[in-house]
């Protein structure tokens, strides 16, 4: 009876580390979907499959978490399908759509797109151990390459189709490039325990939001993903000056009083 119930915990243990891998995997057939889209000239389909991406990243780490099913090999290779689906894939795909007519300064920026994930990753997994889990050291390369589909899904709805030639999405590559390798903090997400909290005013505020997702879907991811790319070096310099104020508070219980003569 004992080896029976040992032998059904190991198949649940095995069958809960499979779960996680089969979202990542999931993960990575939509990022090459993505490039074949994008090469095929179906950059809508493209951009929709890298946010369905997104979904499947996301996923993937959160079971993992709350199922303890976090693993050395999980980690790994859930980087390498995010190299393809959020570096290679929309590198591709706004290369092709949008930066082809700029030239060099055009498959330079893709390169670099893919390059600074690609060591954001690397950077990422080294210090996974180290860095608090609630901010990340520079934009994650999942929230970059989907502020890359929900731009083109904004120039869709607006009535934009096939390849496109703007310098303001030449420029927002290099942005992009610049804040996925740099310090700036962005909140993880990662401890949710405030859900557990939520007032019912809040959840009103969370049914209008999904509200406005669902009637324009494609503005709607655009400006949330947007302020959270924008909010990093707000969210920098808010931690800065909280370590500041500290800091000062600290030397002034450290300074001996001294009576007055």
């Amino acid at each position: 009876m004992k080896r029976k119930k040992r032998s059904n915990r190991i198949r649940l243990r095995r069958g809960i580390y499979v779960l996680p891998n089969v979202l990542t995997s999931a993960n990575l057939f939509c990022g090459f979907y993505a490039i074949v889209a994008a090469i095929q000239g179906h950059f809508l389909k493209g951009a929709v499959a890298i946010m369905v991406a997104f979904i499947f990243d996301t996923l993937d780490g959160k079971i993992a978490r709350v199922t303890r099913t976090v693993s050395r090999f999980g980690l790994e290779y859930d980087s390498l399908c995010d190299v393809i689906s959020f570096g290679v894939a929309p590198g591709i795909l706004v290369y092709l759509w949008a930066l082809q007519p700029f030239g060099r300064l055009g498959w330079l920026a893709a390169l670099i797109f893919v390059a600074c994930g690609t060591l954001r990753l690397a950077r990422f997994n080294t210090q996974v151990h180290v860095v608090r889990s609630d901010y990340f050291n520079g934009l994650p390369i999942p929230a970059a390459a989907f502020m890359v589909a929900s731009t083109v899904l904004l120039l869709y709805r607006f009535g934009g189709t096939g390849t496109t030639k703007h310098v303001t999405i030449l420029i927002m590559i290099y942005v992009l490039s610049f804040l996925m390798v740099s310090t700036i903090k962005y909140y993880s997400f990662k401890h949710a325990e405030w859900f557990k909290k939520m007032k019912f005013n809040m959840l009103v505020v969370v049914v209008m939001f999904f509200i406005v997702i669902a009637a324009e879907p494609s503005i709607a991811c655009f400006s949330i993903m947007l302020c959270y790319v924008l909010s990093g070096p707000f969210t920098t310099l808010r931690l800065r000056k909280k370590r500041q104020s500290e800091a000062a508070a600290g030397e002034r219980l450290d300074t001996p009083y001294e009576d007055p003569v």
